[in-house]
């Protein structure tokens, strides 16, 4: 299973400080995972990023973000975002950011 192993580790720079941090490989690349849910990940080039239901609609509207499609479908709730999305720190940050606030509002697994 092939990912960005240098986004795997800003985004886990990133997330360090998060209580019940765990890492697992799923969707053909590596997941970053909350008290048992998803908060993002990423694929060969693109960063997933868990933004439920309700963040969907404003998160698409963000420059380089798109539908994340792995089924063929569009999965309602997460997003891909392409590498000039997540080039600089600062906007990395703010996206795992929607993800780590989806991930902490739903009830420890």
């Amino acid at each position: 299973m092939a990912y960005n192993e240098k986004l795997a580790a800003r985004i886990a720079a990133i997330l360090a400080s998060h209580d019940g941090l765990t890492e697992r490989k799923m969707f053909g690349g590596l997941t970053f995972m909350l008290n048992g849910h998803m908060c993002c990940g990423v694929t060969t080039s693109d960063l997933m990023i868990r933004v439920g239901p309700d963040a969907y609609e404003d998160s698409l509207a963000q420059p380089h973000a798109r539908p994340m499609d792995f089924t063929g479908r569009p999965m309602k709730g997460m997003v891909y975002v392409g590498a000039a999305g997540y080039e600089d720190d600062d906007s990395l940050r703010a996206w795992v950011g929607r993800g780590v606030a989806f991930a902490t509002s739903l009830p420890p697994k």
